[in-house]
C-alpha cells in the first residue's frame, strides 16, 4: 500500500503527501495501526512541541505501533519534530520520554550569538556518503525551522549534519530507521532526491 503517513494530531501531513505523489509514490494518511503496519514504509511527520506530540502518539497507542514498525523491519522515516521523537527524550517544556528507537536526547539551541530558532536553508555535510538515503547525492542546501535540536549517543546514527555556530544532526539512521530535522518537502531539488530515495528503499524487497 505504499507508504503509511502517520495521523496523530500534530504535523504538515498534506503537503509530505503531495511530495510523495510527485515522485510517483504511493501514500495513505492515517492514524489506523493495521494500515500503518500493513503499509511498505512509514512516515512520521510532526510539527509543535515534543511532549504535546508525544502525549498524542501515547493516547492513541501509536507509540507502541511505531517501535512495533520498527522491530518489523518496515522502513521508517521521521520528518523535523518526528525525527526528535525518534529519540529517548525531549527537554521541551520539561523531560518528555520520546520513542526510544535510537539512543540520545534533544536539547533546546543556547542562542546569543545566533538566532533561535534555527530558520532557513543550510548546508548539509554528509558524513554516511554510502547510506541509502545519500545515494547518488551530492551535498546542497535545505531548509531548517527548528528551536531543538538531537544530540545522538551514536556517532555511526549521524548520516549528515549542519552547521549551526555547532555541528547539528540533520539526518539519522540505524538500521531500518531514519530522520530528516529538516523539511524535505520543502528543500528544493535536494528534498525531492532524498525523499526519492526514501521511497526506494520502501521498495527494495525485506528480507
Amino acid at each position: 500500500m505504499g507508504i503509511a503517513i502517520v495521523d496523530y494530531g500534530l504535523g504538515n501531513l498534506h503537503s509530505v503527501s503531495k511530495a510523495i505523489e510527485r515522485l510517483g509514490g504511493e501514500s495513505t494518511i492515517t492514524g489506523d495501526p493495521e494500515e500503518i503496519l500493513a503499509a511498505d514504509g512509514v512516515l512520521l511527520p510532526g510539527v509543535g512541541a515534543f511532549g504535546d506530540a508525544m502525549e498524542h502518539l501515547r493516547s492513541s497507542g501509536l507509540d507502541a505501533v511505531m517501535r512495533q514498525a520498527a522491530a518489523s523491519g518496515q522502513p521508517l522515516l521521521g520528518i523535523c519534530l518526528g525525527m526528535q521523537l525518534l529519540f529517548d527524550e525531549g527537554e521541551e517544556h520539561g523531560t518528555h520520554r520520546g520513542l526510544g528507537l535510537l539512543p540520545g536526547r534533544v536539547v533546546r539551541f543556547k542562542g546569543g550569538t545566533y538566532k533561535v530558532p534555527h530558520m532557513g536553508w543550510n548546508r548539509l555535510e554528509f558524513l554516511q556518503p554510502e547510506s541509502p538515503l545519500l545515494r547518488g547525492l551530492a551535498e546542497g542546501h535545505v531548509y531548517f525551522v527548528h528551536s531543538y535540536h538531537a544530540l545522538a549517543e551514536r556517532p555511526g546514527d549521524l548520516i549528515a549534519v549542519t552547521d549551526y555556530e555547532q555541528p547539528v544532526t540533520a539526518i539519522v539512521g540505524h538500521g531500518n530507521v531514519f530522520g530528516m530535522q529538516f523539511h524535505p518537502e520543502k528543500s528544493g531539488q535536494l528534498g525531492k532526491q532524498l525523499l526519492d530515495n526514501f521511497l526506494k528503499l520502501v521498495r527494495e524487497p525485506r528480507s
